[in-house]
């Protein structure tokens, strides 16, 4: 019977184990991370999240890609990005989806608001 310690130390080791391979496989080299709020037309929030994470299907090097609605701001949307590295980030941009995406949601982003890049280190999910 494992008890309680065991199994959130043997919980915890299982979390860590898929950053601890990528780590490794990458030889520590750093990942790439982006924070941004995206600003949308009044009412068409929700057709530019559907857009944007329809958008993300098959991007290499993509490790983890959020769409997030701000719970104060009803035109805006924050969008979380982890990527191997930022030359597969710039690649994505690329992609016929993107493009695709991109072309489809223009009209309905008024603007941008905060954007910040950032040096992921690991975390659930990746």
């Amino acid at each position: 019977m494992v008890n309680r310690r065991q199994f959130i130390l043997w919980l915890s080791a299982l979390s860590l184990s898929p950053l601890l391979t990528y780590a490794k496989q990458q030889g520590n080299k750093p990942m790439y991370g982006l924070i941004g709020k995206m600003l949308c037309v009044e009412g068409k929030r929700e057709d530019v999240a559907v857009i944007l994470t329809k958008g993300i299907v098959g991007m290499p090097g993509c490790l983890s890609y959020i769409v997030a609605n701000d719970n104060v701001d009803t035109t805006a949307l924050w969008i979380t990005e982890v990527w191997i590295d930022q030359a597969h980030h710039q690649a994505s941009l690329a992609l016929p989806s993107v493009q695709a995406a991109i072309k489809q949601g223009r009209p309905f982003i008024s603007g941008f608001g905060e954007r910040f890049e950032t040096t992921p280190i690991g975390g659930q999910g990746l």
